[in-house]
């Protein structure tokens, strides 16, 4: 496939069809530009600033996204699309083609640079193009992560709290369609989140944690085609029946909060974490949960890591070398659905 390389004022968001873009972003260094992947499909129903996009490689060393997109450009039929639906499978190339979290460019975060910079680096850029061109032509954004090589996650979809009942209600059920076990919901006071951005927009607005470490999970990859193609068919968007779900059903999903502070266990020195529990595993208030060795005190007992109250454990630091102050684990409280 040849896709058509244009400027962002160049993307047609209107046209019925299929049109498969590489998008420019000028490049810092050489004379040309990065390319980022984007589809878009439109249907015959497509209406103003509704639709859905779905993103991938928000940071480069996540992989389960970009995988499940990937396969979607092949599986999604444009006679089938009614709507609007944006795929982007590699959102950063350049930290995707580096494997890392940060843009190698410019050492920024992407999933702290919004709402972005037009005139800003290309971290800055890349994050003004997905707030002025992408967002104003969706009304649902699902942003597939995963854990890298930062923390491990059983399958979570995740929302933020939200003081719209209607809203948070459209983004709980939209976030079930994943089919994870755990939605997990979580505070929105990080600055420059895409999501964070999204849902303040007033979008139906879900991010994930599909997995973990350098190898691609292969029930993220599945929950993330089934939980984007889901919404698409409920939003009106992409015409059939609903996808089967291959995962956990609603009965056995849980909503476990982690934005209270006893539900973060912080390395209060850098150390080796050993933890003694299992992702997902339920833990009881006071529980140990883990082990931090510090080997410049070699003869010192390691620091027991103790529950700070009921859940279940939800995020787990992938490497057994952490510095300080990083996440350990995370105990996941339930809580009740929206009405």
């Amino acid at each position: 496939m040849n896709r058509m390389i244009v400027s962002p004022e160049q993307l047609d968001f209107q046209s019925p069809g299929r049109r498969d873009y590489h998008v420019k972003i000028e490049h810092t260094t050489i004379w040309g530009h990065h390319l980022i992947p984007v589809t878009v499909i439109v249907g015959s129903r497509m209406q103003p600033g509704k639709g859905l996009a779905a993103i991938g490689s928000t940071h480069g060393d996540e992989i389960e996204g970009p995988i499940a997109i990937k396969h979607l450009l092949r599986e999604i039929r444009t006679e089938d699309v009614l709507g609007r639906i944006l795929l982007i499978p590699v959102i950063n190339p350049m930290a995707w083609k580096a494997n890392r979290r940060e843009t190698p460019d410019d050492g920024v975060n992407f999933n702290r640079a919004f709402p972005g910079n037009a005139k800003g680096s290309v971290t800055y850029r890349l994050a003004d193009f997905v707030t002025r061109f992408i967002f104003p032509q969706v009304h649902v954004v699902l942003d597939i992560h995963a854990g890298g090589e930062v923390a491990r996650f059983p399958e979570t979809a995740n929302v933020h709290l939200m003081a719209d009942p209607a809203q948070r209600k459209a983004m709980e059920e939209t976030a079930r369609g994943f089919g994870t076990k755990f939605i997990m919901q979580y505070q929105n006071l990080t600055p420059g989140l895409l999501t964070g951005l999204a849902e303040d927009l007033g979008k139906i607005s879900v991010g994930t944690e599909m997995g973990w470490g350098r190898a691609a999970q292969v029930a993220g990859v599945s929950m993330s085609k089934q939980g984007i193609l889901t919404a698409a068919v409920k939003q009106g968007l992409l015409k059939g029946d609903l996808p089967p779900n291959r995962h956990h059903p609603e009965s056995e999903q849980l909503l476990v909060d982690t934005s209270h502070p006893s539900s973060n266990l912080l390395a209060p020195y850098e150390g080796h974490f050993v933890p003694t529990v299992g992702l997902g595993q339920k833990v009881t208030a006071g529980q140990r949960v883990g082990w931090l060795h510090d080997f410049n005190r070699i003869d010192d007992p390691p620091l027991e890591l103790l529950a700070g109250h009921d859940g279940y454990i939800i995020c787990q630091a992938w490497g057994a070398k952490v510095m300080q102050g990083q996440v350990l684990t995370q105990v996941g409280k339930v809580l009740e659905w929206a009405k």
